[in-house]
């Protein structure tokens, strides 16, 4: 038995937010209805083709669910989303603000019919404000919630290499419906959930906030090195390869002096001898790593570092990532069906001893429309209608 055996989630999602957060449900067992597009689907399902074909965004968050097309313009395929709703435990959407109310889809209407629903908004800044029309895509809210300011080199801003607004409102949208499944346990009444894009990663830029409390300068952009903490970064071996490490305390730092650079005086030099030193006088103290690691390969420079216990790590590619042995050591991958035949697939982080994760397929548009209208009680000449009027 998984945690959410039982539980039902219709999802009017499209891109990654969204979809994130429910196959994170299916992922626990929770039936996953996911509303597509007549013909084309989540567009999603288009933005490349490199997952054997299939766009590597949607493959990547789109296991385990069920695919029922519905064009919702028409009356007769908002009819059976509602119908769907009746008995449903969570209905998640992504749609711009004020869409699914101009539906007839408002919490109210919904919960009039199933008080126990748990309807969720996810939207990039949430159903009021000044910014609530705002249009939302992920690098757009790493601007407005300061994560470019900080991210990059002293030239020029960087944005993250991964959707990651969209991933920490995907992460939120999910705690916040499991919170409201342990709720209604207890209420036995559903809740209205209201997550934005800006909130969920204004919540992971804490640090650099703080940081900046009062007016207080904000970290600087220092590309993959560390703002405030030296030395943390790349550095580059004698043989050309870039070896990250960190240092994140005195007892390090000395022996990071004594192991690593063959040099037990610099952790006292006065340039040096603390953090916030080290950090001011950087450009010298890197200059000194350097000329050490110059006469060594990356191998001996790691195994120097895990000699004196100092952190680090390569720096890897993502066809080096595929072939982590720390990965298939801990037998991560697992294989998933798709309509473009096996795929692999990394378990969902965190293991638990008393139940498996949900690993199925990948949806094809549409797969399930007709199981699902007949599970709602249509018949064949009623679905051959609904098809021949496209509402399907």
């Amino acid at each position: 038995m998984r945690p959410l055996d039982g539980i039902t989630i219709v999802a009017l999602e499209h891109v990654i937010a969204a979809p994130f957060a429910t196959r994170q449900l299916a992922d626990l067992g929770a039936r996953v209805i996911k509303i597509e597009r007549p013909g084309a689907g989540d567009f999603a399902r288009h933005y490349d083709e490199r997952a054997k074909g299939m766009s590597s965004h949607f493959a990547w968050v789109n296991r385990s669910k069920e695919s029922l097309t519905l064009d919702l313009k028409q009356d007769a395929a908002l009819s059976i989303l509602k119908k769907l709703l009746q008995t449903a435990d969570v209905f998640v959407q992504n749609l711009a603000p004020g869409a699914a109310v101009r539906m007839g889809l408002s919490p109210e209407a919904l919960q009039a019919i199933n008080p126990q629903l748990i309807y969720c908004n996810l939207s990039g800044y949430g159903e009021d404000g000044p910014y609530r029309d705002k249009k939302a895509y992920d690098l757009l809210i790493q601007s407005e919630a300061g994560l470019l300011s900080i991210t990059g080199t002293p030239d020029e801003p960087s944005k993250a290499g991964i959707s990651i607004a969209d991933i920490a409102a995907g992460m939120y949208t999910y705690t916040n419906i499991m919170a409201a499944l342990l709720l209604r346990q207890k209420t036995g009444k559903g809740s209205v959930i209201d997550v934005s894009m800006l909130e969920a990663l204004g919540e992971w830029m804490g640090y650099a906030m703080y940081y900046s409390t009062d007016g207080a300068s904000p970290p600087p952009r220092t590309g993959a090195t560390h703002a405030t903490i030296y030395p943390y970064g790349p550095f580059q071996a004698g043989d050309g390869k870039t070896i990250m490490l960190g240092l994140q305390n005195e007892r390090e730092w000395e022996l990071f002096c004594e192991k690593v650079l063959d040099q037990p005086a610099l952790a006292k030099d006065p340039r040096f001898e603390k953090n916030f030193k080290r950090n001011e006088n950087r450009i010298e103290l890197q200059q000194i790593i350097l000329d050490r690691f110059a006469s060594l390969t990356s191998e001996q420079v790691i195994t120097k570092l895990d000699a004196a216990q100092i952190a680090n790590a390569s720096l890897n590619d993502m066809h080096q990532f595929w072939d982590h042995e720390q990965l298939k050591a801990r037998q991560r991958w697992v294989s998933v069906d798709s309509p473009r035949g096996q795929m692999p697939a990394l378990l969902p982080p965190g293991l638990n001893n008393a139940y498996q994760y949900r690993m199925d397929k990948i949806p094809s548009v549409g797969e399930h429309t007709v199981a699902i209208l007949k599970e709602l009680g249509y018949s064949d000449s009623e679905i051959a209608n609904l098809r021949q009027m496209q509402s399907i």
